[in-house]
């Protein structure tokens, strides 16, 4: 892992801890496991001011593209779970893919458990969209 832990701005983190404590972990078990450990990696994540985010992490809003160990590629936009829409490439936060990514940076590898099971990705690339500077609190 290029920073040694996730890397995440403070407002960012603050809206992810109430959504994953709101949300109960959803109900699919795969789900669970995969917001459980998310939330776990969360208790080592550094921190940051917006200011000092470094450009090739994965937020709120970034396009990020992956591969996987399976041969294949994605691009994907990491989101609220009020914007999620899959058939333009629009993934929650609280799904194991938005999960999995979110707080990586370009060139990490990342092993995570997915309903098909554990899946090897590695981060190629990540475009930041405008962030929300007012995140949508539940």
């Amino acid at each position: 892992m290029k920073y040694g832990n996730l890397m995440l701005e403070k407002k960012e983190y603050v809206y992810i801890k109430r959504i994953l404590n709101i949300s109960g972990y959803v109900g699919d078990h795969e789900i669970q496991k995969s917001l459980r450990k998310f939330t776990e990696e969360l208790k080592t994540a550094h921190i940051l001011d917006e200011e000092d985010m470094p450009q090739d992490v994965v937020r709120l809003n970034s396009i990020v593209t992956v591969t996987s160990d399976n041969k294949w590629e994605k691009t994907i936009q990491i989101v609220q779970p009020s914007e999620k829409d899959i058939k333009n490439n629009k993934v929650s936060i609280l799904t194991p893919m938005g999960a999995a990514l979110f707080g990586y940076s370009v060139n990490d590898i990342v092993h995570w458990e997915f309903p098909t099971g554990e899946i090897e990705l590695k981060v190629i690339d990540v475009n930041q969209q405008a962030q929300e500077k007012n995140l949508i609190y539940y």
